[in-house]
């Protein structure tokens, strides 16, 4: 059986040029456009993975307004397709600014078939890769823990917590600042565990009215108080066999954390103006950021509720301690909102990378996205540059780029730890040698490469 040719469209108004291209790139299954309309045509039929295009196309053969209005379209179109430009050797502007627009490369006329092959090979091998990378992501799109993304030790850690509480019975805590992925962990307690058919159900204790609150959790029996012309379940009893999530639990009054200690004891409810007792099976999860053990030390938080609530505690770490999740996630938003707003793809400059790194996110994870998704809006061209991301400006030391290269930053590490180990010592040399696990002659060595003198 043999192996179906990938499809590439040459878009070219020359017929001379069309035979000799179609001749010279026989390893594929070459399709033909002589004009924009054409071009938009086998865009839509054939889906083609890679496209060379001649900018001059009529009714402007001499010029590039046709070739880019085409390119654009085909990028609007289909924003995956690999766009070859060829270009005279006098057309350089042009070309940059096709790839300005989205192009994937550009090559000069006259065409060398040999070179020319090889930009469109790799175009397809790129295209293949992106495909493949796409197929891996959705195959594990239905995984409980897809939605955490993370490089950092800590927060992996934390993934290995989950993953191995979710299957048990455990009322779960989830302590973190605002904005850290609390809600989306405690989805993967539930989408992990035996209940995952279940429902889930959630509440926010800080966003409802005290007045309403115990409505929400508990239900209410028709007549209990005005309004209530229908007997109401509550959220709690909605969530039996599966999870219920008490989002900020710390802001829960406390009679109400009288009555979910007491379902905590008894797992039975009674609903407002009933006095039958109702079973229900639900797991607790709850999250908060405030530190509940204060909150009991100053009597604001039940400390016998507390235990209840925190058999097993999952501390999510802050963006700022998470080591190089902060370009991880920002390129993960910024491809989320390309595709969301039917963007072409979008690099970050070094000057927004070194931006989002230096950056101290206190609202987390959420201002990281809500920054990224401004920064897809308002970028010009391609190129997604530090103004976009609207993020306080920072001195220029500390704006600068940490160095990448691994003898810098030893270099620096080293230097940094031997001033603190001269400092601690008070200048001592054999306890600053100590401290840093070295003899006295390589620290004298370490000092004099590292410029440091004795009495530094």
């Amino acid at each position: 059986m043999t192996q179906t040719k990938p499809k590439l469209l040459i878009i070219e108004d020359d017929p001379g040029l069309q035979k000799q291209l179609r001749w010279s790139l026989d390893a594929y299954e070459v399709v033909v456009a002589g004009d924009r309309e054409a071009a938009l045509a086998q865009i839509r039929r054939h889906e083609p993975a890679v496209v060379t295009m001649d900018l001059g196309l009529p009714p402007d053969p001499d010029g590039s307004t046709e070739g880019l209005a085409t390119l654009q379209q085909i990028l609007a179109l289909a924003p995956d397709t690999r766009v070859i430009v060829l270009t005279g050797n006098q057309d350089h502007n042009n070309a940059v600014k096709a790839i300005g627009m989205g192009a994937y490369d550009f090559h000069q006329k006259p065409v060398d078939p040999e070179v020319l092959n090889l930009v469109i090979q790799r175009a397809f091998f790129l295209h293949n890769l992106q495909q493949e990378n796409r197929r891996m992501q959705q195959s594990q799109a239905d995984s409980p823990l897809a939605g955490v993304i993370s490089r950092d030790p800590g927060m992996l850690k934390v993934c290995r917590t989950i993953e191995k509480v979710a299957p048990t019975s455990a009322s779960v805590m989830l302590l973190g600042e605002s904005g850290t992925g609390k809600e989306v962990l405690a989805r993967a307690v539930h989408g992990i565990s035996p209940r995952s058919k279940e429902r889930f159900m959630a509440i926010n204790c800080a966003a409802i009215p005290e007045n309403l609150l115990e409505s929400e959790l508990f239900g209410y029996e028709k007549g209990a108080f005005t309004g209530a012309a229908k007997q109401t379940k509550g959220k709690v009893e909605l969530a039996h066999g599966g999870t219920f999530f008490l989002d900020e639990v710390g802001d829960l009054p406390m009679p109400l954390q009288a009555k979910l200690l007491r379902f905590l004891q008894e797992r039975v409810i009674e609903r407002i103006g009933g006095h039958e007792e109702i079973p229900v099976d639900v797991r607790i999860v709850c999250a908060t950021h405030q530190k509940l053990k204060d909150l009991c030390a100053q009597g604001r938080f039940r400390e016998d509720l507390y235990y209840r609530l925190s058999e097993i505690v999952v501390t999510i770490p802050p963006m700022r301690q998470r080591e190089g999740d902060a370009a991880l996630l920002a390129h993960h938003f910024k491809n989320k909102f390309c595709a969301q707003e039917s963007r072409s793809s979008l690099h970050f400059a070094p000057d927004a990378l070194a931006a989002i790194e230096a950056y101290a996110w206190p609202g987390n994870v959420r201002e990281m996205e809500n920054c990224i998704k401004r920064a897809v809006i308002m970028a010009d061209g391609n190129t997604i540059v530090a103004d976009d991301l609207g993020l306080p400006e920072l001195p220029e030391s500390d704006a600068e780029e940490s160095p990448l290269n691994l003898r810098q930053v030893r270099d620096e590490a080293e230097y940094k730890a031997i001033v603190r180990a001269l400092a601690r010592s008070d200048g001592n040399i054999v306890k600053a040698s100590e401290m840093l696990g070295v003899s006295r002659p390589t620290l004298y060595d370490l000092m004099g490469r590292h410029g440091i003198k004795t009495g530094a």
